[in-house]
This record gives C-alpha cells, sequence and structure tokens, in this order.
C-alpha cells in the first residue's frame, strides 16, 4: 500500500491543523467578544499550531474547570474548561465522536445530533399519536421516565467500556480518558461539549433494549427524557422494571416524575405538552413553565438592559429564538400575548430600529399597533 493510500487514524484527524482551525471557527461562534476568546484570537495560527504540537506530542493537559450555578429550568452546577479545551474538544467530536458513534444509535435518540433536535423529536411524537390512533384509537398508555441527575451519576467506567466498543485509536481513547477523569468520582461536566456525546452515548444500550427486545414501536428519548407508548398497561408495567434494572446496571436510578398514565392526558417532552383528541388529531402546548420563564426572563432583561449590563440585539435575538422554538406548537394566541409584553417592555428600543441582527422587528410594532385600533 503506498504512502497516499494509508487511512488517517481518528487522532491524527482531530489534531490535523485545518481541523483545528474548523473547530475553533466553531468554538468561537456567539463568544467574540469574550476576554478569552479575543486573547486567543490575537495569535490564533500561532496558537493552534502550538495546540497541535501539544496534542501531537501528548504533553496536552486539560486546564482547571471553572464553576458557576443556573437556577433555570432547575438547579444545576456548571463546570466549563478553557477556550483552549474548547477547540480540541470540538474537533474530537464532530471528527471522532459524532461519524463513529452516530451511526450506533436508534432513530430515535434526538440529542446533539445533526438533522435532530428538539423540533425533530417533537415531530416524531406527534407521528407516532397519529400512527397510534390508526392502530388502537384514542385510548392507551404512557411510561414517562426520567433520570435522577444524570449527567452527575455517569459512572467512569462504564463509559469508558462503552467508548471502547466503537472507537479503537489508543491516542483518541488517550485523550477521552483525560477528559472523563477530569473530574473525580462519578458524573460528567455539564458545560463540557463531550458530555453531549457521552450523555446520548450512555443510555443508547437502553434504546435498543427497549425497541429490540421489549417490542416498544412508539419510543423517543432525548437525553435522560424518554417515553413509550403502548395499548397494553400491564405490558408498560413490564416494561418501567427492566428498565429500572437496566439503568440500575449502569449506576443510574428513575425519579419520582416517572410514571405510567392514560394517553389522553398528554405527553410532556421537550417543552410542550402534546396531546390527542378523540379524532385523532395531535395538539402541540407550550408548558406552563415555560410561559412562566419567558415572562420573567424579559422583565429580568429590562433591568440588565437599563444598567447596561446587556445589549438591545442580544435580548431580540433571544426572544425571536423562543418565538421559533414556540411558534413549532400551536401557541398562536401565546406568542400574541408575548409579544404584547415585549413591545411594552421595549417598545423605545423597537421604534426606528436599526441593528445588526437580521430580525423583522415590525412584527411587534404593527401587532401592537393594530391591538390599539382595534380597541379605539
Amino acid at each position: 500500500m503506498s504512502e497516499e493510500q494509508v487511512p488517517t487514524s481518528d487522532f491524527a484527524k482531530l489534531a490535523d491543523l485545518n481541523n483545528l482551525y474548523t473547530a475553533y471557527m466553531e468554538a468561537r461562534k456567539g463568544k467574540r467578544w469574550k476576554y478569552a476568546v479575543v486573547k486567543y484570537e490575537i495569535n490564533a495560527l500561532e496558537n493552534l499550531t502550538f495546540l497541535h504540537y501539544m496534542l501531537t506530542s501528548k504533553k496536552y493537559r486539560l486546564s482547571p474547570y471553572n464553576c458557576f450555578m443556573v437556577y433555570e429550568p432547575k438547579e444545576r452546577l456548571i463546570m466549563y474548561n478553557s477556550f483552549r479545551d474548547k477547540i480540541v474538544q470540538h474537533s474530537l467530536c464532530d471528527n471522532v465522536l459524532e461519524p463513529r458513534l452516530q451511526k450506533t444509535f436508534i432513530y430515535d435518540n434526538y440529542a446533539s445530533q445533526k438533522g435532530k433536535g428538539t423540533h425533530f423529536g417533537l415531530d416524531r411524537l406527534k407521528m407516532f399519536m397519529r400512527k397510534y390512533h390508526r392502530q388502537f384509537g384514542a385510548d392507551g398508555w404512557v411510561l414517562k421516565c426520567d433520570i435522577r441527575k444524570y449527567f452527575y451519576s455517569i459512572d467512569h467506567g462504564v463509559l469508558k467500556s462503552q467508548l471502547r466498543r466503537t472507537i479503537h485509536d489508543p491516542d483518541v481513547l488517550w485523550l477521552l480518558d483525560m477528559i472523563i477523569d477530569s473530574t473525580e468520582g462519578k458524573g460528567i461536566p455539564i458545560g463540557n461539549h463531550t458530555s453531549q456525546w457521552f450523555a446520548v452515548l450512555y443510555l443508547s444500550g437502553m434504546d435498543h433494549f427497549i425497541k429490540e427486545r421489549l417490542g416498544i414501536k412508539f419510543y423517543g428519548r432525548y437525553m435522560d427524557d424518554f417515553y413509550l407508548i403502548h395499548n397494553d398497561k400491564d405490558h408498560l408495567r413490564y416494561c418501567l422494571e427492566e428498565i429500572r434494572r437496566y439503568v440500575e446496571d449502569l449506576g443510574l436510578e428513575l425519579n419520582q416524575k416517572t410514571a405510567i398514565f392514560p394517553l389522553k392526558q398528554g405527553i410532556d417532552f421537550l417543552g410542550f405538552r402534546t396531546f390527542m383528541t378523540d379524532t385523532g388529531k395531535v395538539v402541540q402546548k407550550i408548558r406552563r413553565d415555560s410561559k412562566n420563564r419567558i415572562r420573567r426572563k424579559l422583565k429580568k432583561f429590562r433591568g440588565l438592559l437599563d444598567e447596561g449590563r446587556v445589549d438591545f440585539e442580544t435580548i431580540l435575538a433571544s426572544y425571536a429564538s423562543w418565538t421559533g422554538h414556540a411558534e413549532h406548537g400551536n401557541s398562536h394566541h401565546l406568542i400574541r400575548q408575548t409579544d404584547e409584553l415585549f413591545y411594552c417592555l421595549f417598545s423605545k428600543e423597537l421604534e426606528g430600529y436599526h441593528g445588526k441582527v437580521n430580525i423583522d422587528v415590525t412584527r411587534w410594532i404593527s401587532r401592537e399597533v393594530s391591538k390599539h385600533e382595534v380597541q379605539q
């Protein structure tokens, strides 16, 4: 075999200077204003060349973690590493983990994968409900499961064994083991880019078990949040016990929200409540906590803007992202009501707005004008 025909190793791909540059461009998206990113960007090519050398010579080591708490939608400890480490993890995920792991996942494993995500998962749930209605009508049962403190409970040894079933390059495994063992005891940092892929992989065997051994056709999972739909409640009771045993072998535990309930109650999944009428129509509504959260967030943004701690373009982009998500469901009236609050809070900034963000602000202004015309 000639030199040109020798296949490139996985580690050579992630450490390749061109791939590191691509990973650097990905890692800096939305973060170019941060001091650490600006500092790295000043001598980007020199820094990337040195990073390439550190990886290929095996002198690379992870930087210490920075930590902070978040309280929405629930209290969590976020651990994040340096910008340099983010570049390495982007390259590792894009050039090794994604191409190697994705082909081992079932179709209805939705998180962190190109072409999938929350809206894909919601569309699949809608399709499942319609298909179920054609076969069994409106009566049925749902087993809804959630893992207690999922990221904090992932066992390092089990995760390493799972990775070694698919990834065999010893240099990549050296880097993966370093990242996994960067925290003591159980758990992986929520802020790591690699942690998203580790979390998707960790329950992948359970996905196959539920689909192939338990025979559940209507099943979907996003990270540790998953559901099973079936016409036989007793079979779902059996599935629950089997799943409980399966996750216990992984060092995990189902939390108190895990339950079996009638399909007519609807399913809370990916920020929406999805339910089916007797005629088979499927309706998706934003969950109540999401409604309350966006209203609190907008009011908080108003205060932060007045204090000069955030710019209006950031607020506008954040709200446009929420409305884009809400529009995926049956949320027309909710969006109109929230638009009115948004205009009330930011009418001064919206009028005559000419910003860098490519968002049409006239929708909020025109809706408020129409509202006043109707009142008059």
